[in-house]
């Protein structure tokens, strides 16, 4: 990493906790790969802040903030433009400082779930999908497989927030958790966007999927979750968080340099950044 001036740019990501994040590992990586003057810190935010610190990356002259948990509607409400991504969903998880002053949110997490499975050869289009979970990373999740052409179901324990979710693209279908079985032997691909699994084995609380079908984990801690290791020994292709992860990382990397992301730099120091 190249010595830290006046001259350094800086990025962060904002949340509480924080400390766990991966993002300064995987940035500060993808700043040395492109031998960019960029430094990438995390930064606790305290509940009810987030609006605040969008607000002062002009004049702190912050390029770029990751977010996360619990500031992400409040940061789009402070931003003065949204994608249209992040206008449907109603959240950010990046915001960009542009030149004429004013910030832009977006919401990289659908899109890089989109690039992860395309680095492994699954293609939602024209396929049954089913989303376990109605939370904000799910929701994220069913419009950008919902656009890209799949036949989505959204299942969850919340009515309201399964319906929703399902609101967001035309045709998806809300279902209660009490199906979820039902739901996930029917389809091509059953996707876990809950945090079952996370930090725990989770054993049994999600349908597993089987032989013919994808199970697509968004966890990425631990690397194989109960519910993959259960669908991989019925005889399904197994996909992990880490590409999420990892892709939806470049996406803001690109949009708060201008530069193409060293996607395998990045994926490097996912992967060695510890247990969180």
């Amino acid at each position: 990493m190249s010595p830290i001036t006046g001259a350094t740019r800086l990025a962060a990501v904002i949340g509480d906790p924080v400390e766990h994040s991966r993002s300064p590992a995987i940035h500060n990586a993808a700043y040395a790969a492109t031998d960019l003057d960029w430094v990438y810190v995390a930064l606790r935010v305290p509940p009810g802040l987030g609006g605040d610190a969008v607000r002062a990356m002009p004049a702190l002259g912050i390029r770029g903030l990751n977010v996360t948990m619990p500031h992400k509607e409040a940061a789009a409400a402070a931003c003065d433009e949204l994608s249209p991504v992040a206008a449907a969903l109603g959240v950010v998880n990046t915001v960009v400082l542009r030149a004429d002053g004013r910030v832009r949110g977006d919401s990289t997490d659908g899109e890089g779930l989109l690039r992860s499975l395309a680095e492994v050869g699954l293609d939602p289009s024209g396929r049954r999908v089913a989303v376990l979970g109605a939370g904000g990373v799910a929701r994220a999740v069913v419009l950008a497989i919902g656009a890209a052409g799949a036949e989505v179901t959204v299942v969850g324990r919340r009515p309201e927030a399964c319906a929703s979710a399902a609101a967001l693209v035309q045709g998806v279908e809300a279902r209660p958790w009490a199906e979820a079985g039902q739901v996930a032997a029917a389809v091509d691909v059953v996707v876990n966007a809950t945090p079952i699994g996370m930090g725990a084995d989770g054993a049994g609380m999600l349908p597993s999927a089987g032989r013919g079908q994808w199970a697509v984990d968004l966890v990425y801690h631990p690397a194989r979750t109960a519910f993959l290791t259960a669908s991989e020994r019925a005889g399904a292709e197994v996909v992990g968080g880490l590409g999420m992860l990892v892709h939806q990382a470049a996406l803001a990397f690109e949009q708060m340099t201008g530069r193409d992301a060293p996607i395998e730099a990045m994926r490097r120091a996912a992967e060695g950044a510890g247990t969180a």
